[in-house]
C-alpha cells in the first residue's frame, strides 16, 4: 500500500494533483483544511485488513471504514513528521561535526535524505567508526551518537511498519527507544511507555538505569521470613504453577532449621483423585503430619487441632472459576476464623494476560502476596515483574529450580531486577550468535 499526502490552495487543485500523480485508483483516506489551503491523504492498493494490522490494538477504535481511513492517514502524518524531525536533527549533528574540523565523518556515513532504509539495524561499531579518529571528539559527541542510534532504530521500525502504534506527539526518539528496550526486557507496552516518558532528557543509558530503579522501587517484597515468624499460609493458583512443590521446599527448609515437631501440612484438594499423594510423600520424608480437608473435617476444625504448631502450610486445588468447588474453596479460606495469609503462586513462564486472569480469579481470597515460580525456565523476567508491579502484590519467595530445598529464595526487589537484566543480556547474546550462524 502506497500512501501519499498532497497540499494545495483549493480542493479542486488538490484533487487534480491526486489524479495526476496517483491515478484514478487512488483512495482518499482523509481531507482537512490547513494553513494556506487543504491537505489530502491518499493511498494506492488500499487494503482495510492490512490497515488494521498496521494500526494494531488501536484499530479497535475504528468502528467503520471511514474512521479506519482517518486513523491510517493520521499514522502517515506522524510518520512523516518523525522523518522530517529526524532529518533535521541529523543535519544539525553533521553541521556541528563539520564545524569542529572533522571531514567525511558523519556526513559520508549517514545519509537520511530519503525514506529508504536498510532492513537490518546498523551495529554500534559501525555507527561509532566516524568518531574513532579523536578521543575528545568521541566524548564530545557521545550524546549525539546515542540519540542518532535511537533515531535509526525508531525510523527502521516506523518505515518497515513494525511499530504497532506511532510515537505519541512530544515523545523523543530516546524515549521511544527506551520504551522498546523495556519491552524487550519483558514489560508490557503500557508500563514500558509510562516508565520511558518519565525520562525527560539525556542519554538512553541514563534513562535505562533510571527506569530499572523505578521498577525496583515499584516491586514490593515480603517483610518477614515465614520460617522464623510462623503462622498459617495458604498457597493458591492454577494447576501446574508449582504450589505443592513450593510447599515441599518451604517445609524441608523449615525442618532443617527448626525440626519437624512444630510444622504441619494441610491440603484442601478433595476434588481430584489422589490429588494429595505428593504432599503425603513430603510428609513421610520429613516426618511431618499431613491433614486433608473433606466433608468430615472442615478447615477450621483442622486448624484448631494444629493450634500448637508454629507453622502451618496449606496446599489448595488448582481450580479456575469454571471448575466445581472453586467458590467453595476460596470461601472456605476467606471466612476462616484463623488468620490465614493467602498467597498466589504465579509461574514466571506464563503470559502476562494469563497472570492477570489468574489474579482476577483468586483475588477474592484476600491475597496477602505472591510467590513466583519457575524463574529458571523463563526467557525474560519483565513479564512477572510487571505483573507484581501493576497488581501491587508483595513477592514473598521465588523458586529457580527443582532441587528441594535449595532452589527457594527470599524475594528482594533489586536482585530480581538485576536477574531480569542478566536474562535480557543472555537473550540478546543468543540472538547475536544465531544471526552470526
Amino acid at each position: 500500500m502506497k500512501v501519499k499526502r498532497f497540499f494545495a490552495q483549493s480542493m479542486a487543485e488538490a484533487l487534480k494533483q491526486v489524479s495526476h500523480e496517483m491515478g484514478p485508483d487512488a483512495v482518499i483516506l482523509s481531507n482537512r483544511r490547513v494553513d494556506g489551503g487543504v491537505e489530502i491523504v491518499t493511498a494506492l492498493d488500499y487494503d482495510e485488513n492490512m490497515a488494521r494490522q498496521r494500526l494494531g490494538d488501536r484499530a479497535v477504535e475504528a468502528t467503520n471504514g471511514s474512521r479506519l481511513a482517518e486513523m491510517q492517514a493520521e499514522q502517515h502524518r506522524r510518520l512523516e513528521e518523525e522523518l522530517n524531525r529526524s532529518r533535521s536533527r541529523i543535519r544539525e549533528v553533521r553541521e556541528k561535526r563539520a564545524g569542529s574540523g572533522a571531514s567525511g565523518g558523519v556526513a559520508s556515513s549517514l545519509s537520511f535524505e530519503t525514506a529508504d532504509f536498510p532492513a537490518s539495524r546498523p551495529s554500534d561499531e559501525a555507527l561509532a567508526k566516524p568518531f574513532a579518529g579523536s578521543e575528545s571528539g568521541a566524548g564530545g559527541y557521545a550524546d549525539e551518537l546515542a540519540s542518532m542510534r535511537a533515531e535509526i532504530s525508531s525510523l527502521r521500525d516506523l518505515v518497515s511498519g513494525k511499530a504497532a502504534t506511532p510515537t505519541p506527539t512530544g515523545n523523543s526518539a530516546v524515549q521511544q527507544r527506551l520504551a522498546e528496550r523495556l519491552q524487550e526486557f519483558g514489560l508490557g507496552a503500557e508500563l514500558a511507555g509510562s516508565l520511558s516518558r518519565r525520562h525527560r532528557a539525556g542519554r538512553l543509558e541514563d534513562g535505562w538505569k533510571q527506569s530499572l530503579k523505578m521498577l525496583a522501587t515499584g516491586v514490593r517484597t515480603g517483610r518477614e521470613d515465614w520460617l522464623d515468624a510462623g503462622g498459617i499460609y495458604a498457597l493458591v493458583g492454577p494447576t501446574g504453577s508449582g504450589k505443592t512443590t513450593t510447599i515441599g521446599k518451604l517445609a524441608a527448609r523449615y525442618v532443617l532449621e527448626h525440626g519437624p515437631d512444630s510444622l504441619a501440612l494441610v491440603t484442601t484438594d478433595r476434588y481430584r483423585v489422589a490429588a494429595h499423594e505428593q504432599l503425603f510423600v513430603f510428609g513421610r520424608i520429613l516426618n511431618v503430619p499431613v491433614r486433608v480437608v473433606d466433608e468430615s473435617h472442615s478447615l477450621d476444625d483442622i486448624l484448631d487441632e494444629l493450634s500448637d504448631r508454629h507453622l502451618v502450610l496449606i496446599d489448595t486445588a488448582g481450580l479456575t472459576s469454571a471448575d466445581r468447588g472453586y467458590q467453595e474453596q476460596l470461601a472456605e479460606l476467606a471466612r476462616s476464623d484463623h488468620n490465614i495469609r493467602t498467597h498466589l503462586v504465579v509461574s514466571a513462564t506464563s503470559q502476562p494476560r494469563i497472570m492477570k486472569s489468574v489474579w482476577h480469579c483468586y483475588k477474592m481470597a484476600s491475597l496477602a502476596g505472591c510467590i513466583m515460580t519457575k524463574i529458571d525456565e523463563a526467557l525474560t523476567l519483565g513479564e512477572a515483574l510487571g505483573f507484581v508491579m501493576e497488581t501491587s502484590l508483595p513477592v514473598a519467595w521465588y523458586t529457580d529450580g527443582q532441587k528441594i530445598p535449595e532452589d527457594l529464595q527470599r524475594a528482594e526487589a533489586i536482585p530480581l531486577v538485576r536477574l531480569g537484566v542478566e536474562r535480557l543480556k543472555a537473550v540478546q547474546s543468543a540472538q547475536t550468535v544465531a544471526e552470526g550462524a
